[in-house]
């Protein structure tokens, strides 16, 4: 599902976004075979933010799946021009590989489009649940030769019933171009009776020797719980000065079933690098994100999240409540839907202010994805 894109610059308090979408349009045949194409554009008031304006194209055929997306900005002279595409393909080559490519445009400083980066991942379904997978990033040269700067190889198997092993090496490019090994991970994910599932996965690195070091490792449970929910638990261990792994982080996942179509999800993280204090071997909270879904008779959908951390100037006083998103999604008429995003954040004296919000429409529901995104939003490149 694909979310209406989203200005990437935050707005001053109390700012509202004007969007104005254009119908999307969904085609299907008989075969199954399907394309939609959208297009929005998000404002704000003048002088207050670069306007933009995004397309997206998607459509399917004989196994081939192809999607497009243009985004543009505004220049110094209020027009709209591209600086961004990207194009991605999957092709089913046959029942056990998928390939897919995918080609990111920018724009130089005479505006003529240029290949930045390709991504090319290839899925291949091997017997007894094995599966193969190789990711290849290659990025152009001075010459515009397209030179691969990174491979990631994933083996994944099922070692034993209710066992499953991945196994992940990362090489990338060294100064003559020659690809190295230089990150490896090992997963391990087993399935005990009721529902409980063990996980460990240890990331290796190459250190200065050419060696492999150890240098985290994530392990941890989920079991469900009696309220028809389930509870994570996850330890980070890393190596301390002596080099012995130690436990620097733990969090506690907690999923609850409210009942009347509202479900929690509450996230508390414990570390001992604390804000306003110096680092010790003893955990405490130092976060807590609480996300509540609520859906209503009308098909109306919201979700609340909010963050607390403790206040770095007086550590001892507790969590207090850092920020607040909210996403709200109204069903319209004609498979129409709108969309309102609000994020709220405290300023030093503990008073929640706006510090943006969106407002979307589309022709197409399936294309919203209802998130809500916390903290600041990444800039808007800008067209050159």
């Amino acid at each position: 599902m694909r979310r209406l894109p989203q200005l990437q610059k935050p707005f001053m308090i109390g700012m509202m976004l004007a969007l104005t979408a254009a119908p999307g349009v969904l085609a299907q045949d008989n075969s199954g075979n399907s394309s939609w194409t959208s297009s929005s554009q998000i404002s704000g008031p003048s002088g207050t933010t670069n306007p933009t304006r995004t397309t997206q194209s998607h459509s399917e055929s004989g196994g081939r799946v192809i999607d497009k997306t243009t985004t543009e900005a505004t220049d110094s002279d209020g027009r709209y021009r591209p600086y961004q595409e990207t194009e991605k393909e999957s092709v089913r080559v046959n029942d056990t590989t998928t390939r897919t490519i995918e080609r990111i445009y920018g724009r130089d400083a005479d505006g003529r489009r240029t290949l930045l980066q390709e991504r090319q991942e290839e899925t291949r379904k091997l017997g007894d649940e094995a599966e193969k997978v190789t990711r290849t990033t290659s990025t152009p040269d001075a010459d515009g030769r397209l030179q691969v700067s990174q491979r990631e190889l994933v083996d994944s198997r099922q070692a034993s019933p209710g066992v499953r092993d991945t196994k992940t090496t990362l090489f990338a490019a060294d100064p003559g171009g020659a690809l190295a090994p230089k990150v490896q991970t090992e997963e391990r994910e087993t399935k005990r009776e009721g529902g409980t599932v063990e996980f460990k996965k240890s990331t290796s690195i190459v250190d200065l020797s050419g060696n492999w070091a150890l240098s985290e490792v994530r392990e941890g449970t989920t079991k469900q719980s009696g309220d028809g929910g389930a509870v994570k638990e996850e330890n980070v261990l890393r190596p301390d000065a002596n080099g012995r792994m130690s436990v620097i982080e733990r969090t506690v996942t907690r999923n609850t079933d409210a009942g009347g179509g509202e479900t929690r999800e509450s996230v508390e993280t414990y570390s001992n690098s604390v804000p306003g204090q110096a680092l010790d071997d003893h955990l405490q909270l130092i976060q807590r994100q609480t996300t509540v879904h609520q859906s209503g008779p009308t098909g109306r959908l919201t979700t609340t999240r909010q963050v607390e951390r403790p206040n770095p100037g007086d550590p001892g006083a507790g969590l207090r409540l850092t920020q607040e998103a909210i996403d709200i999604v109204r069903p319209g008429a004609n498979g129409t839907a709108q969309q309102t995003s609000t994020v709220l954040t405290s300023d030093p004296d503990g008073r929640m202010n706006t510090v943006w919000v969106d407002m979307g429409k589309s022709d197409n529901p399936a294309a919203i994805h209802v998130e809500t995104t916390g903290g600041t939003k990444p800039p808007t490149a800008k067209p050159k």
